[in-house]
């Protein structure tokens, strides 16, 4: 055995143990049955598959699909203008920028987005500012509604659109702004002539990074959305928390998986053929 197989042993093991097992189990318990009271009973069909295909699953998916977009969309053109405002600082500033952007990743993302939910609660700033201002609101809407948990997922997947475009706008040769600007190109044309399809394997990366855990998340539509927004990461916490119905979660799971799975797929052969061509 190599050296360097030696070292990649852990990490293979690692792998196989926490990643690929626990995703094997998932997708043999999705063809088993629910039990009376819960569980699982090791009866094989395709009931659940066939469940998550009825109108209103679809609704939730597509849903969650919807806000999955919008999430990635808002942070890709706020990631572009910050990244490209940090990449054009002093180094001072760059450092100071950078350093801003990571700070949320030290703090635990349900205190996060508890301190959203309590800023914008009956007893937060927001509401006493509202009232000592006089201006008439529902409290309750306030608090759960889209916006809110639009604004939750775009603050908390936001560095991993940045960081990427960071990287990318630190390799970028900025002459070719100077060369595009001299012969009478507006910021526009500039933008999506010259920098964009120079950090287009960055907006990808950034664009995966963020879109894959939005599609799945529950924490922020349940803290701030409250049981207003269904989205399919509730859906499947649901069944397998409060429903018990375990098959019918795993097949929930392996039908996005697969989904994300096709999706990479479909991004790796367009980018290859876009190479050959």
């Amino acid at each position: 055995m190599k050296l360097r197989d030696l070292f990649l042993l852990p990490v293979g093991l690692w792998f196989v143990v926490f990643v690929l097992l626990p995703l094997i189990i998932v997708a043999v318990v999705s063809f088993a049955t629910r039990g009376t009271y819960g569980g699982v009973e090791w009866s094989w069909t395709l009931a659940n598959y066939v469940r998550a295909f009825s109108p209103t699953y679809l609704g939730i998916f597509a849903e969650s699909f919807k806000l999955a977009l919008i999430t990635t969309g808002v942070c890709l053109v706020l990631g572009v203008l910050v990244s490209w405002a940090m990449a054009t600082a002093s180094t001072r500033l760059r450092q100071l920028y950078l350093m801003a952007v990571v700070l949320p990743f030290l703090t635990n993302l349900v205190i996060r987005i508890y301190a959203i939910r309590l800023f914008v609660g009956a007893d937060g700033p927001l509401q006493a500012g509202l009232t000592l201002l006089g201006v008439p609101f529902d409290s309750f809407a306030l608090t759960q509604n889209k916006w809110l948990v639009l604004y939750g997922m775009v603050t908390t997947y936001l560095p991993f659109m940045v960081l990427p475009l960071y990287g990318a706008f630190e390799k970028f040769d900025f002459s070719l702004v100077e060369a595009a600007q001299d012969l009478g190109a507006g910021i526009w044309k500039i933008l999506f002539t010259v920098i964009l399809p120079n950090l287009k394997k960055a907006l990808w990366a950034g664009a995966l990074l963020v879109f894959i855990p939005s599609l799945g998340e529950y924490v922020i539509p349940d803290l701030l959305g409250g049981a207003k927004n269904m989205l399919y990461g509730n859906l499947i916490t649901e069944q397998f928390l409060k429903a018990r119905d375990w098959p019918f979660g795993a097949a929930l799971s392996v039908l996005m998986m697969l989904l994300l799975l096709v999706m990479a797929l479909v991004f790796r052969m367009w980018e290859a053929r876009r190479a050959r061509g």
